[in-house]
């Protein structure tokens, strides 16, 4: 095989790398972002407790950080879907780099 073929495979290999590292990228800071959506949601459903206020006065503070809390599962579970549907075009995305990736470097095996 010539040089000029055998130095524009590497090229693209190289590129095709580059594309995958920045989607593996992609992929790692949407996991992460879904993750910390999932630990706040998680952080909502403790119990509001206060042993040291009065039975009713603890009651109503527990009713009002439901109401309030349920507010907020509802924004983070609108984000999680948002964040979810990402997470599965990066992963996809990611996906198809490593497969351009691996074919690449089976080609410049077979060859050099």
């Amino acid at each position: 095989m010539t040089k000029e073929p055998t130095q524009k495979l590497a090229q693209l290999q190289s590129l095709a790398q580059m594309v995958l590292d920045a989607q593996l990228a992609e992929l790692r800071a949407a996991a992460r972002a879904r993750d910390e959506s999932l630990a706040h949601l998680a952080h909502l459903n403790r119990s509001f407790a206060q042993s040291d206020l009065h039975p009713m006065v603890a009651a109503e503070a527990e009713i009002r950080f439901q109401r309030w809390a349920d507010q907020r599962r509802a924004e983070i579970n609108q984000t999680l879907a948002r964040q979810t549907a990402l997470l599965d075009q990066t992963r996809s995305a990611a996906q198809l780099a490593f497969g351009r990736t691996s074919a690449l470097a089976a080609l410049r095996d077979r060859r050099g």
